[in-house]
């Protein structure tokens, strides 16, 4: 986009609804290889990051999202040590991940080098210093190739995937999921970004009828996150471990206490409530 401070972005993700934001500034917009990318300014949500039209993360509230797809799979296996993050070029979910002292790895695999490069040096608010740890382990390359490919395993396997338009279509197939599985793990879950059920349902039954067929126990569980519009935002989960979804609060509790997280969105009792599912998300799931 070419723009003023007096044009708004509109996104058309959604057939017959559209929103729009005010842009204050544009602070950089480029063609990567795989994708359009800009970063506005917004007098509500602060820098904005779009791809290819639709909108990404925002500063104001990108803790949500990233607090709850990294710490309630992470705090509900309990001994986690190695983290697979496909997608996630802006580094949120990294930084997330890298808070838990007992994870030794995160591997992050991006398509697109120029969304972490793009990253580093414009969303520091977001990503902080994650891509400089040293417990990380960055691959530039296609998801689905490296896990149906790696020789490693890994606790948790998370899909910060982007909608499933282009390149981040295949995320949302049974033969990915498949591949996630294969470098699961025993014990391990699979947690996937899966939009807003109640303008993509279609996306989060699919995802889900698709983690049946492959895991003993697959659901979901929401979080509201005001820049995904349209209601509570949704997150597959997948494991061959059932006690995992259900584990108590006050075994959460004492996990989060261990791990001395701070964060803003995310504690063991909205980890246990973010399963219990409006009817209408059950019945999209059912």
């Amino acid at each position: 986009m070419t723009a003023s401070p007096s044009d708004w972005f509109e996104e058309t993700l959604y057939k017959g609804f559209r929103t729009r934001y005010r842009v204050g500034e544009i602070l950089h917009e480029t063609k990567t290889h795989h994708q359009h990318l800009v970063l506005f300014r917004n007098e509500t949500f602060g820098h904005v990051l779009a791809l290819n039209g639709v909108i990404q993360t925002t500063e104001r509230d990108e803790f949500i999202y990233h607090e709850m797809l990294t710490h309630t799979p992470i705090l509900a296996h309990g001994a986690v040590r190695n983290v697979l993050i496909i997608g996630g070029g802006d580094g949120g979910m990294l930084e997330e991940a890298l808070k838990h002292k007992t994870v030794t790895r995160v591997t992050l695999v991006e398509i697109d080098a120029g969304v972490i490069e793009f990253s580093k040096q414009h969303l520091k608010s977001i990503c902080g210093d994650a891509f400089d740890d040293p417990r990380v382990d960055i691959v530039i390359g296609d998801g689905m190739a490296y896990a149906a490919e790696t020789e490693h395993r890994f606790d948790v396997v998370i899909v910060d995937g982007t909608d499933p338009i282009g390149p981040g279509e295949i995320l949302f197939t049974e033969k990915f999921y498949a591949a996630c599985k294969r470098c699961l793990a025993p014990g391990g879950v699979l947690v996937t970004q899966n939009g807003v059920p109640f303008m993509q349902g279609d996306e989060l039954q699919g995802t889900i009828r698709a983690l049946r067929t492959l895991f003993d126990d697959a659901s979901c569980y929401t979080a509201t996150i005001p820049t995904y519009v349209g209601g509570c935002m949704a997150f597959g989960w997948a494991s061959d471990d059932p006690s995992l979804r259900v584990a108590p609060v006050s075994v959460l509790r004492d996990r989060f206490a261990a791990a001395m997280l701070e964060t803003d969105y995310y504690t063991p009792d909205v980890h246990c409530g973010a399963f219990a599912l409006p009817r209408y998300i059950e019945r999209i799931i059912a």
